[in-house]
C-alpha cells in the first residue's frame, strides 16, 4: 500500500479532480454534527479533509473519534472549496479533500501541552521534545538548518574544498574550555577527549597536502550553559594552505550571502564592512558590535584631563553616549544599578530637558570646553563611563545595546555583517598572573609583530578575524603558526615547559618541522548562524535534541549512572558527592 500520493501542504488547484491518499497528523478538528472537518498536517503544511456522512458514512463516523495528533490516512477526491470557504492564509486554502476512506493509524492521549500554546516551560518542552518538534516554528528552524548546511556544502565543494572527517575520540589538549573525557576499556586509567574543535587535526590535514579542507564538525565543550552556549555544537570548519585573506573573506562572504538568499530570501550586500578590534571597542564597547543603530560611544579622555570633576580628571579613560531621551531620576537609578553590575563604580550623566536646560549633579564641576564637547540636543541624556578602558568599554557597550532595544533604535529589517580584525594575540589573566591566548595558542602573530611575542606579548597583534552579524559572532578564525620555533615561543609565553610542549603537542611540533606550508582558516558556528538568520534568542531552539541549562536531557534523563560492572571494566571508581 502507498501511504500517500502527495504531501499535505503540496496540493494546489491544479490537482483538482485527482484521487489522492494523504497521511499525517491531526492539527485540528471541527465537528459540525454531520460534517467533520480535519486539518491534516505534515512537514510540508496543512490540507483540509471533509468527512461527509452522505458521501462516506464510515469515514464520517471514524472522523468523530479523531483528536489532535492522531495519525491518519485519508483517501478521496481533491475539490475546490466554495468561494466563501477559501482560506487565503495557507497555500492549500483553495482546495480540500473529500474523503471516501479514513484510517486511524495511531492514537494520541491528552497532550502535556498544545502545539499552538505559547509560554510552555522549556523543561516540559524538552521532556516531550518529539511533540515540541512538531510545532511550526521548530519545523521551520530544523528545516532551514538542513537547507543552510546544504547551501554551505555546495559553496565549499564548488570552491575545491574536500569534506574530510576527523576523529571524535582524540587527545586532550588545552583549547580554552574543559574537555569531555572518555575512559578507555582497553587501556585502563587512560582517557580520550571529545574534540573542542578539530583545530590541530585540520592543521595536520593541510600539512599532509590536503590544501583545502572543510567539515561540518560536531564539537564538545564542558562549560556552563547559556542562551547562546551549549555543550555540543556544530561548526563549519575550514582550513587552507597558502592562505590569502582576501580570498578567504570573499569565499566566506559568498557562503553567507548564499545562505541568507536561499534560506530566507534576503540579499545581504557584499563585500562586508571591516573594523579593527581597537576601533570596535572604542566606538561600540564590544568586539561584536550591532551596527543596526547609530548610538556610538564618543571619546572624552583628553577633553577631561585636569577636570575639576575628579572622577574624570584622574580616570585613564573617559567616554560617553548621547542617548535621544531625557531620562527621569528613577530611570537613571536603574541604569546606574546596571552599570554597577557590569563593574562600574557609578554612572555620571547630563540630562538635557526639552527646553535645553542641563540637569546634573556634576554640571557645576565641568568647565565650558567640557560642556561644549558633551553638548546634546534637547530631550537627550549624556551617559559617562570613567575608569579602566576595558571596564568603560564593557559598561557603555552593554548600556548601548540595552538602550538600543528599549528605545526602539534597532532597525529590525537590516542585516549588517562586519569583519573584526587585528585582535590582540595575548591577554593577561589577573588571577593566574600569566598570559593567555585570546583565540588559541596556534594563532599567528600579525605580520611584523613576531618579534613582540617574546619581548612585549601585550603589544602583539594576532592575524585573527571574526565575522559578526547584527551583534552575533557567527564565525572566527586566524592564520596559523607554521614554524616550530615560533610555535614553541608562543608556548613559552603561555608558560608551557618544554616537557609539557612535547607531552601535549609533540606530534604537532614534529609535523611543523617536516615541511609545513603557511596555512589558516575559519570556523562558523552553525547554531549561531541560525540564531542570527532566524532571529532566535535561544540556541536550544535551533537544535533538534539539546540539553537544558543544567546540561541534562529531560527527555532521556541523560546523564545517567552506569553499573558497577561497567565501571569495573573501565577501571573506574566513582567518588560519591557529599
Amino acid at each position: 500500500m502507498s501511504w500517500r500520493d502527495a504531501m499535505c501542504g503540496e496540493v494546489r488547484p491544479g490537482d483538482v479532480g485527482r484521487r489522492l491518499a494523504l497521511a499525517g497528523w491531526v492539527d485540528g478538528r471541527r465537528d459540525h454534527g454531520g460534517l467533520v472537518f480535519v486539518d491534516l498536517r505534515d512537514r510540508s503544511g496543512l490540507c483540509q479533509l471533509v468527512l461527509n456522512p452522505e458521501r462516506a458514512p464510515d469515514a464520517a463516523t471514524a472522523g468523530h473519534a479523531v483528536r489532535n495528533e492522531f495519525v491518519l490516512r485519508a483517501e478521496g477526491e481533491l475539490v475546490r472549496r466554495a468561494p466563501e470557504a477559501v482560506n487565503p492564509n495557507i497555500p492549500t486554502g483553495e482546495v480540500e479533500l473529500q474523503v471516501d476512506a479514513l484510517e486511524i493509524i495511531s492514537r494520541a492521549p491528552p497532550l502535556p501541552f498544545q502545539l499552538d500554546e505559547e509560554g510552555v516551560d522549556e523543561t516540559l518542552r524538552l521532556r516531550y521534545r518529539w511533540l515540541d518538534l512538531r510545532r511550526p516554528r521548530m519545523q521551520r528552524n530544523i528545516g532551514i538548518r538542513a537547507q543552510m548546511v546544504g547551501a554551505i556544502r555546495r559553496v565549499m565543494d564548488e570552491a575545491g574544498f574536500l569534506d574530510i572527517q576527523t576523529p571524535i575520540l582524540f587527545k586532550p589538549t588545552p583549547e580554552g574550555a574543559r574537555d569531555f573525557v572518555v575512559p578507555s576499556r582497553l587501556h585502563k586509567g587512560r582517557f580520550f577527549a571529545l574534540p573542542q574543535s578539530p583545530q590541530i587535526l585540520k592543521q595536520l590535514l593541510v600539512i599532509s597536502g590536503f590544501d583545502r579542507y572543510y567539515q561540518i564538525a560536531i564539537c564538545f565543550r564542558d562549560e556552563d550553559m547559556r542562551a547562546d552556549r551549549v555543550q555540543e555544537i556544530t561548526q563549519l570548519d575550514v582550513e587552507l594552505a597558502f592562505p590569502d585573506q582576501e580570498f578567504l573573506f570573499g569565499l566566506m562572504e559568498r557562503m553567507v550571502t548564499t545562505v541568507w538568499r536561499e534560506c530566507i530570501g534576503v540579499e545581504v550586500p557584499a563585500p562586508f564592512e571591516r573594523m579593527s578590534h581597537v576601533e570596535a571597542l572604542a566606538r561600540f564597547g564590544s568586539d561584536k558590535p550591532d551596527l543596526r543603530f547609530d548610538l556610538e560611544i564618543q571619546e572624552a579622555t583628553e577633553v577631561t584631563r585636569g577636570s575639576q570633576f575628579g572622577v574624570f580628571g584622574k580616570a585613564p579613560a573617559v567616554r560617553f553616549l548621547i542617548v535621544p531621551r531625557a531620562f527621569s531620576r528613577s530611570e537613571l537609578a536603574g541604569l546606574e544599578e546596571r552599570a554597577k553590575e557590569l563593574g562600574a563604580k557609578g554612572l555620571a550623566y547630563l540630562v538635557v530637558d526639552e527646553a535645553g536646560e542641563v540637569r546634573s549633579p556634576i554640571a557645576k564641576f565641568l568647565a565650558e570646553p567640557e560642556l561644549e564637547a558633551f553638548r546634546a540636543e534637547p530631550g537627550s541624556t549624556v551617559l559617562f563611563g570613567a575608569g579602566d578602558p576595558a571596564v568603560v568599554a564593557r559598561v557603555l557597550g552593554a548600556l548601548r545595546l540595552q538602550l538600543g532595544r528599549e528605545l526602539g533604535l534597532v532597525d529590525e529589517e537590516a542585516w549588517r555583517p562586519l569583519w573584526i580584525t587585528d585582535f590582540p594575540l595575548f591577554d593577561w589573566d589577573e588571577e593566574e598572573e600569566r598570559w593567555g591566548a585570546v583565540h588559541h595558542p596556534f594563532t599567528r602573530p600579525a605580520a611584523g609583530d613576531e618579534g613582540l611575542v617574546g619581548s612585549d606579548p601585550g603589544a602583539a597583534r594576532a592575524h585573527a578575524y571574526d565575522l559578526v552579524m547584527n551583534g552575533i559572532e557567527i564565525g572566527g578564525g586566524s592564520f596559523r603558526i607554521h614554524e616550530p620555533e615560533l610555535q614553541a615561543g608562543v608556548f613559552d609565553v603561555l608558560r608551557l615547559t618544554a616537557d609539557e610542549q612535547r607531552a601535549k603537542f609533540g606530534f604537532l611540533l614534529d609535523a611543523l618541522g617536516m615541511g609545513a606550508p603557511p596555512h589558516g582558516g575559519i570556523a562558523f558556528g552553525i547554531e549561531r548562524m541560525l540564531m542570527a538568520l532566524l532571529g532566535e534568542a535561544n540556541l536550544r531552539d535551533v537544535i533538534a535534541f539539546p540539553k537544558n541549562q543544567a546540561g541534562i536531557d529531560p527527555m532521556s534523563g541523560a546523564p545517567t549512572e552506569v553499573t558497577e560492572d561497567q565501571l569495573g571494566e573501565l577501571g573506574i571508581r566513582v567518588a560519591k558527592p557529599n
